[in-house]
């Protein structure tokens, strides 16, 4: 047999092995089995293609930006005169900037008869209009009900539709395997709907980079351009992951591409339907990966599970009596391997219930058990935009606590006053500062609020000696007021 023909023959043997798991119900590792006969190679995707692929849509996301005209002659004052623009005589004003539409194009998943879909932030991220193209072509407008930038989800609402829209169920991304068929539908490169098929080539990817929660599904079915937000579907056609990023050096598909996982997205659609705000719940402890060294300290046969390093007084954490050092192995029933798979499992309980941690202690384990609570705002945020002639006019700065902390993906331990946005083009922007950039002291005078920075961001001290937190590293920076 040449090497083309077993492929062929592999191929269909997949195939036959998807209609087996689908026709038999749930699947379990003993029902996992290659075909029986040669009738079973004739199988196909199609009646799963059928199910799922009308509640995957097309999206159109445009916004209106200004642009100057490119000729370098608008940049000259003398020709300003002649053909308007600041400092040009009675034709000031006119002329400078020209308005053009920006377009982009993605995928998303129909997931409720009502018209909630659900797609990538990043393909509506700045969109002023948003617009949905059917399976069948039909187009509609859409309304973005909640950008989720830490996990690049963002939910959409089709707008003035009384109708019944074609719509996927959510499988239990928990239960995938690796080796597991799955096909990947979306809109590459434009081309139209497309569907691809292969298998889950690995889970719980955490070094991919693009969101927050570093918990991926990787699948070898072809992902393009185009194709994120739409849908990775299991044998039974239900949604385990919304299509995010490929791994390429070409642009285009090499067989490794990276999906969200459906309980993560399942997180953040019920979100948006409790007032489209993302409330995680929030531990109140700092933790690390385990390293070899400290495996082998610990006296574990592999690294695994993660160290606790600090814990807030006060905090769900504290309370239920997790202590520096502790090893957290176990998350409810799932077990954690390092920060960020910790970080996903507890992201994704409910708000409003409690939790288990397994942890591992010098004289065994044990289980504690930890509230389910967003994290709290323990002084008022009073958030003011500094104006003025100072280095910090133009900034928009906040009292830290650790709800601002949990907003600003920073160390929920900060304390003091944080740059939380920069105008464009602001002083504050200009000498360097950066959102995140907490402030801690003024020519050595400490900032404890937004009210002390704004009245000292009043005064005239000729020379500004800042002291500023960026990053986990204290920056001293001198200016010239």
């Amino acid at each position: 047999m040449t090497a083309n023909a077993f492929a062929g023959r592999t191929l269909l043997a997949l195939a036959a092995l998807a209609f087996l798991a689908t026709a038999s119900g749930p699947a379990t590792a003993q029902e996992r089995a290659a075909p029986r006969d040669a009738a079973e190679l004739q199988l196909s995707f199609a009646p799963i293609v059928r199910e799922a692929a009308p509640a995957v849509v097309n999206v159109y996301a445009s916004r209106t930006v200004q642009s100057r005209p490119a000729s370098p002659f608008f940049d000259d004052p003398f020709f300003r005169r002649f053909f308007g623009g600041p400092g040009g005589g009675p034709g000031q004003g006119q002329g400078r900037t020209r308005e053009r539409v920006e377009s982009s194009l993605g995928s998303g998943v129909i997931v409720s008869a009502d018209g909630i879909i659900v797609t990538n932030n990043h393909v509506i991220a700045e969109a002023d209009a948003v617009r949905v193209a059917l399976s069948d072509r039909r187009e509609f407008d859409a309304e973005i009900v909640l950008k989720d930038e830490r996990t690049d989800l963002a939910i959409l609402k089709v707008r003035d539709a009384d109708e019944t829209f074609p719509h996927i169920t959510f499988a239990d991304s928990d239960t995938l395997q690796v080796g597991d068929i799955v096909l990947a539908i979306g809109n590459p490169f434009g081309v139209g709907q497309t569907v691809t098929q292969g298998i889950v080539s690995a889970l719980a990817r955490t070094r991919v980079g693009v969101t927050d929660y570093q918990f991926f599904i990787q699948t070898d079915a072809a992902i393009n351009p185009g194709n994120s937000g739409g849908a990775l579907v299991d044998m039974k056609g239900r949604l385990v992951g919304i299509n995010t990023a490929i791994f390429s050096r070409s642009g285009g598909s090499n067989g490794i591409g990276f999906a969200i996982p459906s309980n993560m997205v399942r997180f953040v659609v019920q979100a948006s339907e409790g007032g489209g705000t993302v409330r995680r719940p929030w531990l109140g402890a700092s933790m690390q990966s385990v390293s070899a060294e400290i495996a082998e300290a610990l006296g574990l046969d592999r690294p695994s599970g993660v160290l606790v390093t600090e814990v807030g007084e006060g905090s769900p954490a504290d309370r239920s009596g997790l202590k520096v050092g502790d090893l957290i192995t176990r998350v409810g029933d799932a077990e954690v391997a390092d920060p960020d798979s910790f970080g996903y499992r507890f992201a994704t309980r409910p708000i409003g219930s409690t939790t288990t941690l397994t942890v591992l202690r010098p004289r065994g384990e044990t289980v504690l058990t930890v509230a389910l609570e967003p994290a709290p705002e323990t002084v008022p945020r009073d958030e003011r935009v500094v104006e003025g002639y100072s280095p910090f006019s133009g900034a928009t700065v906040m009292n830290l606590s650790p709800a601002v902390a949990e907003e600003l993906r920073l160390d929920g331990f900060e304390e003091g006053v944080v740059v939380s946005a920069l105008a464009q083009g602001s002083t504050a922007a200009r000498v360097g500062l950066q959102a995140g950039d907490i402030i801690q002291s003024i020519n050595g005078r400490p900032v404890d609020s937004t009210r002390t920075l704004e009245r000292m961001a009043k005064s005239d001290p000729g020379v500004w000696r800042l002291e500023i937190r960026r990053g986990g590293r204290v920056l001293r920076i001198a200016l010239r007021g």
